[in-house]
């Protein structure tokens, strides 16, 4: 089923993945988060697990703090911060309600976490400590970071806009432009906008600010979009235009991630319970070579 410029990683998750998250700054080093209670350290050059270590419960996000650290949250509420060369494990601080997101982010130097508590909480990772809890609307489904400004997304299909330097008040406040309930937002590059996602396959694309003139210029920002389907995408945002289609994968895309340069795709096929509980392909990382004809928008023609 793979080809030359793909192939499968050995040492998997057990269950359900939840997350894969490349280092920022190691091309080849990838976090992954699982419903088997378990956070991964894979060499993906090498198609080697590094070390594994657990949660009580299952774990539904990870993010490197640097490239010796790695932070994770999940159903049993706990903040854990772990050591990747001295395999040591730090509970850093809990939430009321499972930890749906954990997020670095490096113009502030601060985690951040969104739970199922209806909070965002940030913490000082040289402490490490909480340094502020933030009240939200209402479940935290999904965050992301853009630069010093922090996107969060919760149920009742609210986006809420925050600048970490400053949280005392809420940016701006948003409704999605989708009609279902928000399954997933990520930031572009550029810190512009950001992609959003719903649960019935829709995407849409927002900026935060109005002005289009900034929003041309950046033309490299190109995403991809995984679904229940098996399929990934690679998507134009500012033209609006899919550049490419992958095969299909075994069964659902449950989480995907480009590494710090942008030449691999982490594509995790993982069936999310969407039809209950029935027979499904295994869980399994896919991780696929990409190439600047897959993912860089064509130049219009004038």
């Amino acid at each position: 089923m793979t080809g030359s410029n793909e192939y499968k990683l050995n040492q998997g998750p057990e269950d359900s993945i939840s997350a894969v998250k490349f280092s920022p700054s190691a091309a080849q080093f990838l976090l992954v988060s699982s419903w088997d209670c378990t956070v991964r350290l894979f060499d993906v050059g090498g198609n080697t697990m590094r070390m594994k270590y657990q949660h009580t419960a299952p774990v539904l996000d990870c993010a490197f703090y640097d490239p010796a650290h790695s932070w994770s949250g999940g159903l049993d509420a706990q903040l854990k911060t772990h050591d990747l060369n001295t395999d040591q494990d730090t509970i850093v601080g809990t939430h009321d309600a499972p930890i749906r997101c954990v997020e670095y982010c490096p113009e502030v130097n601060v985690m951040v976490t969104g739970s199922w508590d209806r909070s965002v909480r940030l913490w000082d990772p040289r402490t490490p400590c909480n340094a502020g809890t933030f009240t939200q609307p209402e479940k935290v489904y999904t965050l992301s970071v853009a630069g010093d400004r922090l996107i969060v997304g919760t149920a009742g299909r609210r986006v809420l806009v925050w600048d970490l330097r400053n949280m005392g008040y809420v940016q701006q406040r948003r409704e999605s432009s989708l009609k279902y309930q928000t399954r997933c937002i990520r930031a572009f590059p550029n810190k512009q906008g950001y992609v959003l996602s719903s649960i019935e396959g829709r995407v849409a694309v927002e900026y935060l600010d109005p002005s289009q003139e900034v929003q041309k210029k950046n033309v490299h920002n190109t995403f991809a979009t995984g679904g229940s389907d098996g399929f990934v995408n690679i998507w134009d945002p500012f033209n609006k235009k899919r550049l490419c289609q992958f095969h299909r994968y075994p069964t659902s895309i449950a989480s995907l991630a480009f590494n710090n340069d942008g030449t691999m795709l982490a594509i995790a096929a993982s069936y999310m319970q969407e039809k209950g509980d029935i027979s499904h392909p295994e869980d399994a990382i896919f991780i696929r070579q990409v190439t600047d004809a897959e993912t860089k928008p064509k130049s219009p023609l004038n």
